[in-house]
């Protein structure tokens, strides 16, 4: 794992934010909204591992649920008890001893969190969100990183709402007002966007 105290930089200036993955999705219409963030999941765990191996950092950007005297280990335990709909989905994409992982209280990564400290001490002005929901967490969080003047890459195939109709309602917004790339990572790897840096 990059530390983000030494002198490596992110590669092309590069991290990859996963918003919201680990999710109980215990609200209204989060049962029927699991297949789209499994498959969602599915291309951001491919994404994961091109990070990795191109040594881009990746940082989880996660709710807390409520629980604020929470850490990570509490969150994904909390995510992946036996009656969260989504426990083996969390099982699956649950951070990595080495991920960092940015614990937020509301919808944007970066509001009244350690995200603007920790995304220079490693380099990054580019960004690539994934996660849930695209509509909401994801949206947030780009509008401020995009204040920020942070180049954003949201992958189609890695978001989701709680219906297709809002997950192209927000890429919209987020290409048209954000300057996001929005294509698919079957249309765009991770190692040409890092090498587009300028």
């Amino acid at each position: 794992m990059m530390d983000p105290t030494n002198n490596d930089k992110a590669p092309g200036g590069v991290a990859l934010l996963i918003i919201d993955m680990i999710n109980d999705l215990d609200f209204a219409g989060g049962k029927e909204m699991l297949p789209a963030v499994e498959a969602a999941a599915a291309a951001i765990l491919q994404l994961r591992d091109e990070a990795t191996a191109l040594g881009v950092p990746i940082v989880y950007v996660n709710d807390n649920y409520g629980q604020w005297h929470s850490e990570r280990s509490r969150i994904v335990e909390y995510c992946s008890r036996d009656e969260s709909a989504a426990r083996s989905l969390v099982k699956r994409i649950a951070p990595r001893h080495d991920d960092f992982f940015v614990i937020k209280p509301q919808f944007s990564g970066f509001y009244s969190t350690n995200l603007p400290v920790l995304l220079p001490t490693l380099g990054a002005n580019r960004l690539v969100l994934t996660g849930v929901a695209a509509d909401i967490c994801v949206l947030f969080t780009a509008a401020d990183a995009h204040m920020r003047d942070y180049d954003l890459w949201v992958p189609t195939d890695t978001v989701a709402s709680l219906d297709a109709q809002r997950t192209a309602w927000s890429l919209d917004i987020m290409a048209r007002s954000m300057k996001a790339e929005t294509r698919p990572t079957t249309d765009l790897a991770l190692a040409e966007w890092v090498a587009t840096s300028t």
